[in-house]
């Protein structure tokens, strides 16, 4: 499900710099990057999402592309995709770690007056952006489709005209692993790309991917979302890659590698007409 942009919600917060801004072909793309949230946005952040935080919060970081013609966009940023984490615990890793994450998230924010309810502490989350809309536009849905993201054409040498690349939010999950969700944009001349990315591993349990990929024909103005969810056991992986001959602690920690070995676990194809 996408979210739809709510306007109370102050994440990330309107009083920044815009960052980075790109106008190509009727489209405006947008990045921002900016330090981790302080105590007080955190506590905030916090108290708005009933969950306790990770580590590291980006709240102010965020990639936006919009149609200025219909005013139709679409931004991902770390509260929205936070929202998004399981918050009535059935799908919480039940693993000898929780507790040590559990004590670790009081001496990380110690200060903060804590939420405390279970939810998935590993922080996986089945974002794929939010929509947005200009007041009094019409409002162009994303429906299901059979046409594949174009792969042969992102593959050709095409000039970049636009790049960058933002996290959003990243968690060590006690020392035991990794949580992070981040976004790479490129803009080329006759199409973009964006990849949301949440990688997951927690040491000795599991791996996990969840990746939504945006792509914009700027020639048909046809806006193309593929959402795809990976995971597999961590001892699955490990014997695996054991076979390989290759640096198999290294591999684990390279997300593009593990989407290579890891297999498909849900996926939708959906598409947006703008005119």
């Amino acid at each position: 499900m996408t979210n739809t942009l709510n306007v109370n919600t102050q994440y990330p917060s309107p009083e920044h710099p815009a960052g980075k801004s790109f106008r190509h072909r009727g489209f405006k793309i947008s990045t921002r990057k900016l330090p981790i949230l302080k105590a007080g946005p955190i506590e905030e952040m916090t108290s708005k999402l009933g969950i306790t935080p990770p580590e590291m919060i980006f709240g102010d970081n965020m990639v936006s592309v919009e149609h200025e013609q219909t005013g139709w966009g679409i931004n991902f940023n770390a509260f929205d995709a936070l929202d998004r984490v399981d918050k009535t615990g059935q799908a919480r890793l039940k693993v000898a770690y929780s507790t040590e994450w559990q004590k670790n998230r009081e001496k990380v924010h110690e200060g903060i007056k804590e939420v405390v309810k279970p939810f998935d502490w590993s922080f996986t989350t089945d974002y794929k952006g939010t929509t947005t809309l200009r007041p009094g536009a019409a409002a162009p849905a994303f429906e299901p489709t059979d046409k594949p993201i174009p792969l042969e054409l992102l593959r050709r040498p095409d000039p970049i005209l636009f790049f960058d690349e933002i996290v959003l939010y990243e968690d060590e999950l006690a020392d035991n692993g990794i949580a992070m969700l981040s976004c790479k944009i490129r803009v080329m001349p006759a199409r973009l790309l964006l990849l949301s990315r949440f990688f997951m591993r927690l040491d000795d349990v599991i791996f996990r991917l969840r990746d939504t990929r945006l792509y914009v024909d700027f020639d048909t103005k046809e806006v193309t979302r593929e959402y795809v969810a990976k995971e597999e056991e961590f001892e699955t992986v490990r014997t695996r890659l054991a076979a390989t001959r290759e640096d198999v602690p290294a591999l684990m920690r390279d997300s593009n590698k593990m989407a290579e070995v890891l297999p498909i676990v849900d996926k939708t194809l959906e598409r947006v007409m703008l005119r």
